[in-house]
């Protein structure tokens, strides 16, 4: 009798318990579908940018760099093998004391003239390259060999390469990046030379006639501008009572800069610049082949933001398949934990809440069933 008085209290609790844990299974079968089909689908996703949009990319990349590379060495119409050479007219809308016109052919100047009105006088000085001599700009040399090695780059992975993760698309856009900042760079960043390493360069032995001991010169790129910029100096006597403080590296030079240069030819004098003279000119081809480098390094950061976007999101949905696939392994091997029943409600320790109402004509049911069974027994 006290088994059977038992057993009836114990009803409720374990037709609740049934239930409970035919909604826990139900509900973590169904979140361990839900979860595999959304990783599937994004390793999926995944997997296909790394094998379709990669290398959509970088084909795209490719042909950009060509282009660019094909400015650094435009040949003459009818003469492939030879590079075309262009004439620029320098000039400057705020003063004439300096004019000239610059041949370039690819990364070389190839003649230079230049017409200087000296300072304080009506005489002007001529100056040219001479037939023998051509001056190599560097910053177009460097840049052009930073694009080929950012083409060879991308060329090492051709359409038939698979890529596996994530992080390899990431180290060759960096490596690319890097190449195509270094070229930027160069074309953006003139190098600072001192005033004595201008004045002892092979540039000054390059001009007819002798360019004299108080001029010097400077050719470089600065964006898409080809630049000259004109010294003019004088010397600073031996007993001069001026400070002297010699002035160090920089793109452009300010009058008043003080410098000494040790050299036989020009005994070891001391000079100070007295006037400046600069004038430019645009070359167009280097205006596209900055444009190519801005749209090249977006393209590569682009990539990269969608390489990492879609990695971190596979990353995520693989840490909560795993979650949702250890709580499913809690709630199928461990037993439900029962709180006391309390007005008919019941609340599962498992974190989820199931009504555990039962209808009365069910529980008088199961209840005449045991109470005949103990009788029966």
């Amino acid at each position: 009798m006290l088994h059977s008085q038992r057993s009836l209290s114990e009803l409720p609790k374990m037709s609740a318990a049934s239930q409970v844990e035919r909604a826990v299974l139900v509900s973590s079968s169904d979140r361990e579908t839900h979860s595999d089909y959304l990783l599937k689908h994004t390793e999926e996703e995944f997997n296909w940018l790394l094998k379709e949009e990669v290398h959509a990319v970088l084909k795209q990349l490719q042909e950009i760099l060509k282009e660019a590379s094909r400015r650094f060495s435009m040949p003459t119409p009818g003469l492939e093998s030879q590079l075309k050479q262009e004439n620029f007219i320098l000039g400057s809308s705020t003063m004439d004391q300096v004019k000239g016109v610059l041949t370039l052919q690819g990364e070389a100047l190839t003649q230079a003239d230049i017409n200087l009105k000296v300072a304080k006088s009506s005489q002007v000085l001529h100056f040219q390259f001479r037939d023998d001599k051509q001056w190599k700009l560097q910053q177009i040399q460097d840049a052009r060999n930073h694009v080929n090695q950012a083409l060879l780059l991308l060329s090492s992975r051709d359409d038939t390469y698979q890529f596996k993760t994530g992080a390899e698309v990431n180290k060759l856009m960096d490596a690319v990046m890097l190449q195509l900042t270094r070229a930027r760079n160069r074309l953006t960043t003139p190098a600072s030379l001192t005033l004595p390493e201008l004045a002892t360069s092979g540039l000054m032995k390059m001009f007819t006639p002798p360019m004299p001991g108080d001029v010097m010169v400077n050719f470089y790129i600065n964006l898409s501008k080809l630049c000259l910029t004109v010294y003019q100096l004088h010397v600073l006597p031996p007993n001069t009572t001026k400070n002297f403080k010699p002035t160090g590296s920089s793109v452009l030079h300010n009058p008043g800069a003080m410098f000494t240069v040790f050299h036989s030819e020009l005994n070891n004098n001391r000079f100070e610049v007295s006037h400046v003279h600069k004038v430019e000119c645009v070359v167009p081809w280097l205006s596209d082949t900055l444009v190519f480098f801005t749209i090249s390094l977006q393209l590569c950061q682009q990539l990269k933001d969608k390489v990492g976007w879609h990695h971190q999101g596979l990353r995520l949905k693989q840490r909560h398949f795993l979650q949702g696939y250890e709580n499913s392994r809690v709630c199928s091997t461990e037993p439900l934990e029962m709180t006391p029943c309390f007005m008919g409600q019941c609340v599962v320790n498992s974190g989820v809440q199931v009504p555990s109402e039962v209808s009365e004509s069910q529980t008088k049911a199961e209840s005449q069933t045991l109470q005949d069974d103990d009788d029966n027994g």
